[in-house]
């Protein structure tokens, strides 16, 4: 019987360095699912992983004292150092900043009112910070003059950022590489090259384990080679094609704080079945057709009139009146705010989401 989309949140033992995850997903999956003649799982069911555990089995975390240094290789020691547009976060950005201006004799912010996800620098609405007076202790913490421009438009900032030997990082998430292009400086890096060989992120999408230390993005190699792996396993034992993916932050705005929810460079990292995820829903709005097409009709007949439509409808629907007011977006995406909302980050203790009838 159809059930409609189901999202679970599944628990499954702390995940530690070295764990083997692949049992630990599949025993989670398996318990949900197992019934007494079987297991009631869907073909192209999804199973997610969020990023954070798949990372820390693979050990991927750094130290303060490894971004001074590879901030020192590639801007020179006591070096004065631009950082143009950091998110205001603590868990995201001020241990990266506490290495920085480890390395740093002189670090010059550049702080805009609102950063790129929404978070304001002054009174934040959750966390009731004051960034720019908290991001200057990090540097003085560590010895090193710190300074905030607001925003490009002083004269003083616009000179000195644009000198052809200034020294600058970009700060920002997510089309950093066109921010680097906007700058003649011969030392422009992004936060994705600072200690790139461990991370084809860099420290882009790592969050705090502590004081002296971030953990990183998955390695995307090692997180593909475990969805598939994950894939092969519930195929064998469910007899099904399981969809299976890492998922970071998924990408929604909060209406009340005005605060995205994508810190992450990308909204997943790896996954299986890449002409699914990669691709975009091709659906009809119900409801339009409720109201127009067969407005005349209900109950059971308007029922299986849509069932109809939907049975009956194109292989592609783009631009397509009938298709108007459904959103185009990736399967990626609106699988990751799915499961990124089922999990959240706090004490659920779900790090596996299951997905049933999505498909």
């Amino acid at each position: 019987m159809y059930h409609g989309v189901l999202a679970q949140g599944l628990t499954c033992p702390i995940i530690r360095k070295g764990d083997n995850i692949v049992p630990i997903v599949v025993d989670s999956v398996l318990d949900a699912v197992r019934t007494n003649d079987g297991y009631s799982i869907c073909d192209r069911a999804v199973v997610g992983i969020t990023e954070s555990v798949v990372a820390r089995s693979q050990g991927n975390y750094v130290t303060v004292d490894d971004i001074s240094r590879d901030v020192k290789s590639k801007f020179g020691d006591g070096a004065t150092i631009f950082i143009i547009n950091p998110i205001y976060s603590r868990n995201r950005f001020a241990i990266i900043l506490r290495g920085i201006a480890r390395a740093a004799k002189r670090v010059v912010l550049v702080m805009p009112e609102v950063d790129e996800v929404g978070n304001v620098v002054r009174n934040h609405p959750f966390t009731n910070m004051n960034y720019d007076e908290y991001y200057q202790g990090i540097c003085q913490n560590e010895d090193a003059e710190s300074v905030i421009y607001p925003d490009f438009g002083s004269a003083l900032a616009h000179e000195q950022i644009a000198e052809t030997d200034a020294k600058i990082l970009i700060g920002q998430l997510h089309y950093y590489n066109e921010e680097k292009a906007k700058f003649k400086s011969s030392c422009v890096y992004t936060l994705a090259d600072i200690l790139s060989e461990r991370c084809e992120f860099g420290v882009l999408g790592s969050n705090k384990a502590d004081e002296e230390c971030l953990k990183l993005f998955p390695n995307k190699e090692q997180a593909l080679f475990l969805v598939q792996e994950i894939n092969k396993e519930l195929r064998r034992v469910t007899g099904k094609d399981i969809i299976v993916c890492v998922y970071g932050d998924g990408c929604f705005k909060d209406p009340v704080g005005g605060i995205w929810e994508f810190a992450d460079p990308i909204s997943m990292p790896a996954y299986t079945h890449s002409e699914i995820i990669e691709s975009t829903p091709n659906e009809l709005k119900v409801k339009a057709l409720a109201d127009d097409k067969f407005k005349n009709l209900s109950g059971q007949a308007l029922a299986d009139a849509i069932a109809q439509e939907i049975k009956n409808k194109n292989n592609n629907l783009k631009g397509s009146m009938q298709s108007q007011g459904t959103t185009p977006r990736l399967y990626r995406d609106l699988l990751a705010s799915l499961m990124d909302l089922t999990s959240g980050s706090g004490d659920r203790c779900t790090p596996i989401v299951l997905i049933q009838n999505y498909f």
